[in-house]
């Protein structure tokens, strides 16, 4: 298989210290009892910062991997409120979450911004995973297309040389539109904007590195459409908001990937 599917619970600011300890380890239990019957996809859990050394002090040696959901672009230093990637990494993180919508659109990060966290997650040895997406009003004025190719080649300069990291890259498709509305875009939705997101990738990276690099959906997907969407070619996978605060409903999405 060329690309691993990927399944990411970005839990958002949700849940207090025993909460959430008893929703990794919930969900960490249902993977084992996969895990002994078939391969499974690679799991990552962002759950709020205060979790996450409680996390690693409990799963560190589990197949269920860490991601923080937001890091500065600065090193560390006099950044009052901020966490750097390596506070991340030192509490087990192998993943972060960079430009999510609300990110964007509540906090003014703009492309060149997420750019620059994108350079330092490299640097401190965090795999980003970049988030991209239209609005409605984009959407219906036809520029869904120009929107997600302009926050993709922001990005592309700030990837490190080396094919083999470039490869790590991870892009996050979420419609504004379709995030925690209950509405989501359709497979064929999805596969239009993925399938032009893999082409762009070829075109700017090569086909090397633009065919590796893994593509998830991240509006609104929850059991009973996970399986749509996870069948569309060039959908590796999801970027799971309000599903990855349930234990079955989570499960259930790593469920309905393809065999």
């Amino acid at each position: 298989m060329l690309r691993r599917a990927l399944i990411v619970g970005n839990w958002k600011m949700n849940g207090l210290l025993e909460g959430a300890l008893e929703l990794g380890e919930g969900i960490q239990a249902g993977l084992a009892e996969r895990e002994g019957r078939k391969v499974i996809c690679e799991v990552v859990i962002c759950p709020p910062f205060i979790a996450l050394h409680p996390l690693n002090e409990r799963l560190g040696g589990s197949s269920l991997k860490l991601g923080g959901q937001n890091m500065s672009a600065e090193g560390m230093g006099a950044h009052t409120g901020e966490i750097s990637g390596l506070m991340l990494r030192n509490v087990g993180c192998r993943y972060v979450l960079l430009g999510h919508s609300e990110r964007r659109e509540m906090y003014g990060e703009t492309d060149a911004l997420v750019a620059k966290k994108t350079a330092v997650a490299f640097q401190d040895g965090l795999n980003p995973i970049v988030c991209l997406g239209e609005k409605e009003a984009e959407r219906d004025g036809g520029q869904t297309l120009e929107v997600v190719a302009a926050q993709l080649e922001a990005v592309i300069p700030s990837l490190p040389e080396p094919l083999s990291q470039r490869q790590k890259l991870v892009v996050a498709y979420e419609p504004v539109w379709a995030i925690g509305t209950g509405r989501n875009a359709t497979p064929e939705q999805a596969q239009e904007v993925h399938g032009f997101l893999r082409e762009r990738l070829v075109d700017l990276l090569g086909e090397k590195v633009g065919n590796r690099i893994r593509l998830l959906y991240g509006g609104s997907m929850k059991p009973g459409n996970a399986a749509a969407l996870l069948t569309q070619p060039d959908v590796d996978g999801g970027l799971i908001g309000g599903a990855s605060l349930k234990v079955s409903d989570f499960l259930a999405i790593i469920d309905a990937l393809p065999s």
